[in-house]
């Protein structure tokens, strides 16, 4: 044995060692969580107890970014932890999660990064759908797109909170990468057609008229009914996708990171039936609902500055009828803060309607 060969047992005789402690503390970690699932249904009950608590997730999560000292990233350690637990919940109870289909789009992939892979993820095909399956009690929880950075707020899940009665328990963002994906094996020369949603297209306007102008663009609903439609397409075509997409089917990318602006973002909510407690950095979400009237937005403006409340959103929605103006809001904090219990009290006594859509941790990862 060299001295290399010498140097490198001992590094490994080390790493054999170590893994077997994390063996061990990940098994010590699940029993933990086994315990919890016992206590939790011998008090609340085995049909209604509550395994999952964003609040509780979010602040392990922080808390492990905190500490970390690194040689890896902090939120690279976030996401190891993610999907420890993730794990240790489904000892607990597996989780059903609905999600805008089919399988493949970026919103399985919110949904797997902030439920992790231990969680079932269950594609519907419309956003009504997603809404119905969770307030059936079908599917745990559902994830549903909300706002891009380049294209602003999804206006069709925003009007379902009127039909459903669901929360918001959390949020997630992903940081939405395009890339040119072809058959494998296949090249970009001659090519035909692309196969691609409107929003893709949207996303990746300029770099489609510099590498392929003239070459015909096919909308679809999403970007792996686009992955899909080229696997199954024999002549000369490609698709905009994500990654999922690529090895789902399988294909090859052609080219990466094809958007036009590189912080492009999709956040996304995280439905349910529960009521989430302060995590110590969360936001909240409401619809209220004025009469149609000079100065109605000022005086709901009004309350947020005195209580020196940070709105984060503010969308104008079509009311039931002409006398009302209905708006969303997303600002800051937490319904049980003291600082905005006053904020709710004054909006809820100034406006015809408050409607509360939830209070949840801020996205973490």
């Amino acid at each position: 044995m060299n001295e290399q060969e010498k140097q490198l047992r001992v590094i490994r005789d080390d790493i054999d060692r170590i893994d077997r402690q994390i063996h061990q503390l990940l098994n010590d970690r699940a029993t933990c969580a086994q315990k919890v699932a016992e206590i939790k249904q011998k008090f609340q009950g085995e049909d209604s107890a509550v395994f999952y608590r964003p609040e509780r997730e979010a602040q392990v999560l922080r808390e492990v970014m905190k500490r970390n000292q690194g040689p890896l990233p902090d939120k690279e350690m976030a996401r190891l932890f993610r999907e420890v637990m993730s794990v240790c919940l489904a000892l607990e109870k597996p989780m059903r999660i609905a999600f805008l289909g089919p399988a493949g789009t970026y919103t399985q992939q919110a949904a797997l990064k902030h439920f992790g892979h231990s969680a079932i993820s269950a594609p519907m095909n419309t956003l009504d759908e997603v809404f119905r399956e969770v307030e059936s009690g079908s599917a745990n929880y559902g994830v549903v797109p909300i706002e891009n950075s380049a294209e602003g707020l999804a206006h069709h899940t925003l009007d379902l909170f009127s039909r459903f009665h669901l929360k918001i328990c959390g949020e997630v963002e992903l940081q939405i990468h395009h890339h040119l994906l072809v058959r494998a094996g296949a090249g970009v020369e001659n090519l035909q057609r692309i196969y691609a949603t409107r929003q893709a297209l949207v996303q990746c306007s300029s770099w489609l008229e510099a590498h392929c102008p003239g070459i015909e663009r096919i909308t679809v609903d999403s970007n792996a009914e686009a992955a899909k439609l080229l696997a199954d397409d024999s002549g000369s075509a490609a698709a905009i996708g994500g990654e999922m997409a690529a090895e789902l089917y399988p294909l090859d990318v052609a080219a990466r990171n094809i958007e036009d602006q590189s912080e492009n973002i999709t956040r996304f909510l995280i439905l349910g039936d529960q009521e989430v407690g302060p995590s110590g950095e969360d936001k909240t979400s409401v619809l209220v609902s004025t009469h149609n009237e000079p100065g109605a937005l000022y005086d709901i403006l009004g309350p947020f500055r005195q209580h020196q409340i940070s709105l984060t959103r503010i969308e104008t929605r079509p009311a039931k009828g002409a006398e009302e103006s209905v708006f969303y809001i997303d600002f800051e904090g937490h319904e049980d803060d003291q600082g905005v219990k006053p904020l709710l009290t004054e909006l809820e006594n100034a406006t015809v309607e408050l409607r509360m859509l939830g209070s949840y941790p801020k996205a973490v990862l």
